[in-house]
């Protein structure tokens, strides 16, 4: 028995370091690694904003299927509405003040149908995460700055003429919001960071695989406009968990 017991002694370090690694382990079996936001699901703010971004692509497809349709009313409404970057390189605006309603006004038109749905239905999942959060004329506020910062990194980083047009820096600036929200709870409740860092090479990685898919013509450049834009605005809103607007 003291043998076993001057044993046990002289290990008592081992013993502690056993300690430490199982209470190791119980701390990381007990962070939390899939974080949910709270979500507003149907907010009308979301479904009419959806609903006034889908209306100018079912006029435009109704329209040109009807046997009286006569022109080309895309291609008007792109001249009119699409972000173009020769208007900021000496193009004449077609009416006055285009080169600024159309950091906005390209939000508005699609490609066509499908890629109208994907935004459309991205814009509804995360929209209810800004609603909960900064209440609904502050998801308003986010959905317009992300655009604009969509068309402002468009025209910093492409220097394409044709015209860009889509939701797309809106919808990556409320993922840009959520992003940074998710990343604030994560850091309050002590919980790893790498299920955020890999959806964010996740969606890095889609934007690669999407722009070879499309031979190139993926606006990536308004994706990561937008995304900063709503980065930016949920860090100077809501700084920390406690603010709300």
């Amino acid at each position: 028995m003291r043998l076993i017991f001057r044993s046990y002694r002289g290990g008592s370090p081992a013993i502690e370091d056993l300690h430490r690694v199982e209470a190791g382990v119980k701390s990381a079996l007990m962070t939390p690694r899939n974080i949910s936001l709270k979500t507003i699901p149907n907010s009308r703010h979301v479904i009419w904003l959806v609903a006034l971004t889908c209306l100018p692509e079912v006029i435009l497809t109704l329209i040109e299927a009807s046997p009286f349709a006569g022109g080309n009313l895309r291609g008007t409404a792109l001249m009119l509405g699409a972000f173009w970057n020769g208007l900021l390189n000496g193009w004449e605006p077609v009416y006055p003040f285009q080169r600024e309603v159309m950091f906005i006004s390209y939000a508005f038109l699609h490609g066509g149908f499908l890629h109208l749905i994907g935004n459309m239905i991205a814009v509804l999942a995360l929209g209810g995460i800004a609603v909960a959060r900064i209440g609904a004329r502050g998801f308003l506020l986010l959905y317009a700055l992300s655009a604009i910062g969509g068309a402002a990194g468009f025209a910093l980083l492409s220097n394409s003429t044709a015209p860009m047009v889509g939701a797309s820096g809106a919808v990556f600036g409320l993922i840009g919001a959520w992003k940074f929200w998710e990343w604030q709870l994560r850091q309050h409740l002590g919980a790893t960071m790498r299920p955020l860092w890999r959806s964010l090479i996740g969606l890095a990685l889609l934007n690669v695989i999407l722009w070879l898919a499309l031979s190139g013509l993926l606006a990536w450049e308004a994706h990561l406009g937008g995304f900063v834009a709503g980065v930016l605005f949920a860090a100077i809103v809501t700084p920390t968990l406690r603010y709300r607007i």
